[in-house]
């Protein structure tokens, strides 16, 4: 067990850490996360401390990303567990402010986005990118790092935030890292644990069904009915089909022909009381 990773619950805690860090001329890596962490996480901190040497990570339950329906209060928070995990993976600070800290008495903005928040989540979840823009740029500006990690897993929102860094001329890379998945091919998420043995039995048929569509594409099999089958497959097996779709990999834009340039095949299902989204790429960058 490595020694346990610094605490920092308040933004000056924070911004005094990375002055110091600044000082000695260091480089700095933002990870923001909800906590509950996996190895997915961990493979941003890795990368965080492989490009920037110092990675801070932040743990925060974000309300403003929930709707009405979903799981706020029954999110998992393992805090005890996350900081052991950050300390083992050499993590510099862990920032775990409260909601508080983060929303206090009178806060009144909320940074919303159009272009690749339309569709897929942003239909399936009114808010919730409105939630995850605010609540990211608020870290970016409050950490200051030189670059932000963000797992391919959730490739919407990773559009959404450079997107939304690009827009507000934000000094940083905004670094997308490959989606870490259990041996069966399942994208490791925290939601995972909602998962019943049966339920987990079933889970991996997700990857399966879209990588033998996203090849049927490459292959030049036509999307639109490439995509017809696979929801039919998929809602065979058991899931609740939210969406699966084709968009092109830098816009998020809509494809609906043979693809030429990089693209990527999203989807949403409901497994039981879990929903599950993933993404792959048909053709690559």
């Amino acid at each position: 067990m490595n020694d346990a990773v610094p605490v920092a619950r308040s933004v000056g805690a924070l911004r005094a850490a990375v002055a110091r860090w600044r000082a000695g001329g260091e480089r700095v890596g933002l990870v923001p996360t909800m906590g509950a962490l996996h190895a997915g996480h961990l493979a941003l901190v890795a990368a965080a401390k492989a490009r920037c040497g110092r990675a801070v990570v932040s743990i925060f339950v974000n309300a403003r990303q929930f709707g009405p329906r979903e799981d706020f209060s029954a999110y998992p928070r393992p805090l005890e567990d996350d900081l052991a995990k950050l300390a083992d993976a050499k993590a510099d600070l862990a920032f775990v402010p409260s909601a508080d800290e983060m929303y206090p008495p009178g806060f009144a903005t909320t940074i919303s986005l159009a272009g690749p928040t339309e569709g897929m989540e942003g239909a399936h979840r009114p808010g919730h990118f409105d939630g995850v823009a605010t609540v990211v740029a608020k870290l970016l500006v409050q950490a200051a790092p030189d670059a932000a990690f963000f797992g391919e897993k959730d490739y919407q929102q990773l559009m959404v935030v450079r997107h939304m860094a690009h827009d507000l001329d934000l000094p940083l890379d905004i670094v997308g890292v490959p989606t870490v998945r259990d041996a069966d091919g399942l994208a490791l998420s925290s939601r995972n644990v909602y998962l019943s043995s049966e339920e987990r039995a079933i889970a991996p048929t997700l990857h399966r069904v879209m990588r033998e569509a996203a090849a049927a594409i490459v292959r030049g099999a036509p999307p639109a009915a490439t995509l017809r089958d696979a929801i039919v497959a998929l809602e065979a097996a058991g899931f609740g089909v939210g969406y699966l779709e084709l968009r092109d990999a830098a816009t998020l834009a809509p494809v609906t022909d043979t693809p030429s340039a990089p693209t990527r095949l999203l989807a949403a299902v409901q497994l039981g009381r879990t929903r599950l989204i993933d993404n792959i790429p048909v053709i690559q960058a």
